[in-house]
């Protein structure tokens, strides 16, 4: 089988894609105004709970007990979803998923499938594949549809276009939709897509969606969505087949409370979901006749046996960590190179991935200043910068070689076991003022040191330790 498509083929290794970015004033631009609002909208809707730290921390509980006990939970969700009428399909990776939805969408004569948005459908690259079966996707959520009308790739687990200002979407849809918007009026390019996707949701025969969350107990999949187009996703046409994560999972009913708590707040600041769709079974008359549940895999069992980087599959997906991200900020989402951007994707990439050999994945866990924002805000607790430490190094034993790096740590290690060696590093040290300016800093070091001066200042070395000081004043 062929390596799973979480990170985009042919993208750079992330310092030289955010190289790029960086370039892009336009882009820097769009992404402070938006990353701004967001992450201050967040923080008052989290400020009006006052238990907002202990549904942080049940969030993180029931997450960490579905993960421990997930092949109890996806057996109980299989005999739920099947004794109320739908059909469980079980795919190990991208290759099987894409096959198993192509099927179906063959079978029912469709040519056209609408789809509610979906990180899972995504990751494996479904799009392209029904595109090359002769079936055309149709992204019904507006930030999706932006994306796809511009052949463009997302930049943000909740705001795909979240590098688009409303000019350039006016332009977008001026050239791709056969009614565009008089202007950039955003009621206007909101009134164009209901009318393009309007025609799209009354004459599709099948859809495909996402899920938000399972219910192992009763077979329940949950959406969550914020325009209504998941609702008419969902109801109208005659086949629904949804895509899930095989960690989408909560044990019952009641779980599902402090998720649809944890997640409006953290992601679109809001105190409850505009649209919640939950559905339980096939009802004759009452939505779609046929309903197909595909439990994807892709990378997440070999995930799961990772004690550091499970932690990852507690994710729901509210994007809190992008939005709070110095680096993510500066360099937007397709600068990581994979469907997961930001903090969560710089650790669930490279791992359901599985392949730290390869450049691209093994730079995404350096794509932090390891500050630590990203666990604060995140709903259930993922220690985002403890999982980045530790695939660095999971990085580096994969080269199988010893690294510059490595070998000047071992060198540091080596002067470091000793007093007097440590002490007559510290003297050889103080030799580096006579390269700082006036400032005290140092610019410039010739290599290797030039890898660190290149982007960033280097303090100089004091003439006197602190041991030295300590013996001539204090001893």
């Amino acid at each position: 089988m062929g390596r799973n498509p979480v990170t985009w083929l042919g993208t750079p290794a992330f310092p030289d894609a955010a190289r790029t970015a960086l370039a892009d004033t336009q882009l820097r631009g769009n992404l402070r105004k938006a990353t701004t609002t967001i992450r201050g909208k967040r923080a008052d809707a989290v400020g009006e709970l006052d238990d907002w730290e202990p549904l942080r921390r049940a969030g993180e509980a029931i997450k960490d007990d579905v993960l421990a006990h997930l092949d109890t939970y996806l057996v109980r969700l299989e005999e739920a979803v099947t004794a109320r009428g739908g059909v469980v399909h079980w795919a190990r990776d991208a290759e099987e998923a894409n096959r198993i939805v192509l099927d179906l969408a063959l079978a029912k004569q469709a040519d056209e499938v609408v789809k509610v948005k979906s990180m899972a459908t995504a990751e494996i690259g479904l799009n392209e594949h029904l595109e090359a079966g002769g079936v055309r996707a149709i992204e019904t959520d507006l930030a999706e549809l932006i994306v796809q009308l511009g052949h463009d790739r997302p930049s943000h687990i909740l705001v795909p276009a979240i590098h688009r200002n409303r000019a350039e979407i006016r332009e977008l849809f001026r050239r791709e939709m056969p009614d565009p918007p008089d202007s950039d009026d955003p009621s206007e390019l909101a009134e164009a897509a209901r009318r393009y996707l309007r025609r799209k949701f009354l004459s599709a025969k099948v859809a495909v969606s996402g899920a938000n969350f399972a219910v192992a107990d009763t077979g329940s999949i949950a959406v969550v969505e914020s325009e209504g187009n998941g609702r008419m996703c969902l109801t109208l046409p005659e086949t629904l087949i949804t895509v899930m994560g095989i960690e989408k999972l909560v044990p019952t009913w009641r779980d599902l409370e402090v998720f649809f708590q944890l997640l409006p707040r953290s992601s679109t600041a809001e105190r409850m979901n505009p649209y919640t769709s939950v559905w339980s079974r096939v009802t004759p008359g009452d939505g779609p006749s046929e309903f197909h549940l595909v439990l994807l895999d892709n990378g997440r069992t070999h995930t799961l046996a990772d004690e550091v980087g499970r932690q990852a599959l507690r994710c729901i997906r509210c994007s809190a960590c992008l939005n709070v991200c110095p680096v993510y900020e500066r360099t937007g989402g397709q600068a990581y190179g994979s469907v997961y951007p930001g903090p969560i994707g710089a650790i669930l990439a490279p791992q359901l991935g599985g392949d730290l050999t390869d450049e691209q994945a093994a730079s995404l866990p350096y794509a932090s200043s390891l500050c630590g924002a990203c666990y604060e805000v995140c709903p259930v607790r993922i220690n985002i910068p403890e999982v980045l430490t530790h695939l660095r190094g999971e990085a580096v034993r994969a080269k199988g070689r010893r690294t510059p790096e490595a070998v000047a740590m071992s060198g540091a290690s080596w002067v470091f076991r000793d007093r007097r060696r440590y002490e007559a590093a510290q003297k050889a040290g103080s030799l580096t003022r006579l390269l700082a300016g006036r400032d005290g800093r140092i610019t410039s070091l010739p290599w290797p040191g030039s890898k660190w001066t290149s982007t960033r200042d280097f303090p100089a070395v004091p003439k006197e330790s602190f041991r030295a000081w300590w013996r001539n004043n204090r001893g």
